[in-house]
């Protein structure tokens, strides 16, 4: 059986799209609200291996842009400002099995059920 983790916001429009994407296919998705619950620590720390820290920050995105762009932070410090402002990520996040994908993604997303299948 097939199932996807989607961690995301429910206002985003890219968190509804990989929902909307996977739903269609038949699959058995997980939706965590960021701005309800907060990633795990072990969780985040999964993705940060796969892309980096910046690779995860959505530095185009006004809540970046308004509060970050000019100052230096420790990935500390990064890890805590993420965890009270969810919009500093580019969304969602999407694990299945040993994929993931950051961002809306659709090619990730269509590998990752090319993998599962």
């Amino acid at each position: 059986m097939l199932n996807v983790q989607i961690f995301g916001l429910k206002n985003s429009h890219a968190t509804r799209a990989a929902e909307r994407f996977f739903k269609e296919r038949g699959v058995t998705i997980h939706s965590v609200d960021l701005k309800q619950k907060p990633m795990a620590p072990g969780e985040i720390r999964k993705f940060i291996e796969r892309f980096g820290l910046a690779g995860l920050l959505d530095s185009e995105g006004k809540t970046y842009i308004a509060g970050l762009k000019y100052l230096k932070v420790s990935d500390t410090e990064m890890l805590d400002r993420i965890e009270r402002e969810p919009k500093l990520l580019r969304l969602p996040l999407v694990r299945a099995a040993s994929r993931f994908s950051v961002g809306q993604d659709e090619p990730s997303w269509k590998a990752m059920l090319a993998e599962l299948r």
